[in-house]
């Protein structure tokens, strides 16, 4: 079965968005990974599939690299927004949230963030926000919940970790049952620079959601005030959160290309 698609990234954290909402398409988890694949598929970090909602204007699925479904995605969120025009309300397995596209991207409302260790989840009951856990240099995470679970170190020099090697590890740790995205990050003059190990893809140039849960965790830890810049590998973006209010995103999309596939030759 053949079908269109788009490639589109957010500051270089890219997907293949497919429009299934009048043409359905079923997808497993091996042929999004196939579909996913850099050397043989499209290439992407997530595939997203759009598809009709009952509570929303759109369901959006979501797939990383590795075929794993995955709850949300902030800068697939973005361009999802960005693609459709104008407001538009985007149901993920992690909630409904709210985009509306800008010039040059768009601005997503995220929702509230989790903190409470059984919506992270972990695999025990601890403090969420200093937690009394380390790997190697790594220590005394905070760990947030936007849809997504996120365990967040701040250190002195983000870019000396070598996150390759520890962000692995510590994704498929006991004490995170459902796996869990690692970020790393440090502060200079208020801005964010951060780098994230995300689970089911690995380093990635840019993570909305992770964006999203360092910037919470930051302010939380009284480190910076909101809005806060977060810069990423791949670009900036701009975090906004007030404690019991909905997160806001904002960032660029871009939009590459788009094409054609036979579907049926993945699998």
């Amino acid at each position: 079965m053949t079908g269109r698609f788009h490639k589109m990234h957010g500051l270089g954290n890219d997907f293949v968005i497919v429009d299934a909402r009048e043409k359905p398409l079923e997808m497993t988890s091996a042929k999004a990974a196939a579909i996913a694949n850099r050397h043989s598929g499209i290439g992407c970090d997530q595939l997203i599939i759009l598809q009709p909602s009952k509570i929303a204007d759109v369901r959006m699925q979501i797939f990383n690299a590795d075929g794993g479904e995955v709850e949300a995605c902030g800068n697939a969120a973005r361009c999802v927004a960005k693609l459709i025009g104008d407001q538009t309300r985007i149901e993920t397995k992690g909630g409904v949230i709210i985009g509306n596209a800008t010039a040059d991207g768009a601005i997503v409302d995220m929702g509230e963030p989790r903190f409470e260790w059984q919506a992270i989840p972990l695999g025990y009951a601890m403090d969420t926000l200093n937690m009394p856990v380390g790997w190697e240099d790594l220590q005394n995470p905070a760990a947030v919940n936007v849809g997504n679970p996120h365990v967040i170190f701040f250190i002195d020099d983000s870019a000396i970790v070598e996150l390759d090697r520890l962000g692995p590890m510590i994704e498929v740790d006991p004490l995170f049952p459902e796996k869990v995205n690692v970020n790393v990050a440090h502060i200079i003059d208020g801005v964010i620079h951060l780098r994230v190990w995300e689970r089911g893809v690995g380093l990635t140039q840019a993570c909305g959601t992770g964006a999203c849960a360092t910037a919470v965790a930051a302010i939380k830890r009284g480190l910076v005030d909101s809005p806060v810049q977060v810069e990423l590998p791949g670009g900036s973006l701009v975090i906004g959160w007030k404690a019991g209010k909905s997160i806001q995103m904002q960032g660029p999309t871009t939009y590459v290309f788009s094409g054609e596939a036979d579907w049926s030759q993945f699998e």
